[in-house]
């Protein structure tokens, strides 16, 4: 199978999660700017979680470009990895009506870490099913960000607990890491 279709059913379910999210937004009661303000922990979240959706979009549509053909393995490990995306709104909406308790803060980051390891999982199975001239592995050894996430990750969700807010600082900044546009795979295609 060619990788577009792939593609295009990733894109689908991703513009599905992204619906979803902002259907959790409501209405605020009352016509006053002070009927806004306890929206604004579950505005965040959901900014938050558009960001993290928006990078795995993106991120994912470049690693597509790398595989013309699409194995059995890789279909498996992108749908765990849509799995893992599909479960951003429930957490999203949790962490935004309790912003700064531990538990949501928790689940959040383990929802995190697991899309992480999914994608890898997924672009490991790119790797392996391109052969050792993967372009995909040329594009992204030396991956520092995304070897560096996971432990950031594990480091939010241990500190949750005892800190929701620095967990949640922690996890905005793991998504500040991934807006600089990471242009190896671009770079790798180009030649």
């Amino acid at each position: 199978m060619k990788s577009g279709r792939l593609e295009a059913f990733s894109d689908g379910v991703v513009a599905i999660i992204i619906t979803i999210m902002v259907l959790e937004l409501k209405v605020p009661h009352g016509e006053t700017v002070d009927a806004l303000v306890p929206m604004i922990p579950l505005f965040l979240s959901y900014v938050l979680s558009f960001v993290y959706v928006g990078i795995y979009w993106n991120n994912h549509h470049h690693m597509l470009h790398t595989c013309a053909e699409v194995t059995g393995g890789i279909l498996w490990a992108n749908l765990h990895l849509l799995f893992w995306l599909s479960l951003f709104p429930v957490t999203t909406a949790w962490i935004g009506e309790n912003h700064l308790a531990a538990a949501p803060s928790v689940l959040y980051g383990v929802v995190l870490l697991m899309a992480a390891i999914a994608y890898w999982i997924l672009q490991q199975s790119i790797i392996a099913a391109q052969g050792p001239a993967s372009l995909l592995k040329k594009a992204v050894r030396g991956d520092w960000k995304g070897k560096l996430s996971p432990v950031l990750y594990l480091t939010g969700v241990a500190v949750a607990c005892r800190a929701p807010w620095l967990a949640q600082a922690i996890y905005i900044l793991v998504a500040l890491l991934w807006l600089v546009p990471d242009r190896r795979i671009e770079n790798v295609l180009a030649k």
